[in-house]
């Protein structure tokens, strides 16, 4: 029943006075997102335990990044995303915690020490990719697949430029990707050149590699 009062009171929402939220929130993150750039975004699942293994390499990913001379973002919740924030904390570096409200809400971890609130995902990921000179792809759900994905398209079609886009775990990502190659590609639903987007890495020091070579700050 929660859940449906948080739709229904979003669909009540006049909307003129949506439009207003819309803006804001857009105005908001153009006003303090350029600070953290050049950032790489950082995604991966909220479900992710400390002590994981994928938890950790996603600490030395954002600490390695910070001491290469980046910033991190990340979705600002726990998980993967309070691995990515803890990790550029640790190298005394900047992170943006892009915090999502959800009617199960979902706590902002606390080592982001830029944080922004969103009530709308496609202004978050806005910020995601506005700001971002590469994007890591750790194990995640629904939402890092619809990360990616978005990513994927924007750079396929041109809509952004052809940043790093690496994915971290071939045991978690291979069955995707053979999916794409044994369906997407016979099918001709995408062209082969495709693959050439993303890359699949085992460790947060390759991804890290991939990302200094090809982007210069």
């Amino acid at each position: 029943m929660k859940d449906n009062q948080y739709i229904v009171d979003d669909l009540n929402l006049n909307e003129s006075w949506r439009m207003f939220q819309i803006i804001s929130e857009f105005v908001r993150g153009f006003e303090e997102m350029p600070e953290a750039y050049p950032a790489v975004s950082i995604f991966g699942s909220s479900r992710i335990a400390p002590e994981s293994d994928v938890y950790k390499k996603t600490v030395t990913a954002a600490q390695l990044l910070v001491e290469s001379g980046f910033n991190v973002i990340s979705g600002g919740g726990p998980g993967v995303m309070e691995a990515a924030n803890l990790g550029a904390a640790k190298a005394k570096g900047k992170s943006v915690g892009l915090h999502i409200e959800l009617p199960n809400e979902q706590q902002p971890n606390k080592y982001a020490n830029l944080r922004l609130s969103f009530k709308y995902f496609f202004i978050r990921k806005v910020m995601f990719v506005k700001y971002a000179v590469a994007y890591i792809i750790m194990p995640g759900g629904f939402g890092t697949l619809d990360e990616l994905f978005e990513s994927l398209t924007l750079i396929q079609t041109k809509r952004i430029r052809h940043f790093p886009v690496i994915l971290v775990g071939s045991s978690y990502w291979g069955g995707l990707i053979d999916w794409i190659k044994e369906v997407l590609i016979r099918e001709k639903t995408i062209a082969e050149s495709d693959l050439d987007i993303f890359q699949i890495v085992e460790s947060p020091e390759e991804a890290v590699k991939i990302i200094k070579r090809r982007v210069v700050i």
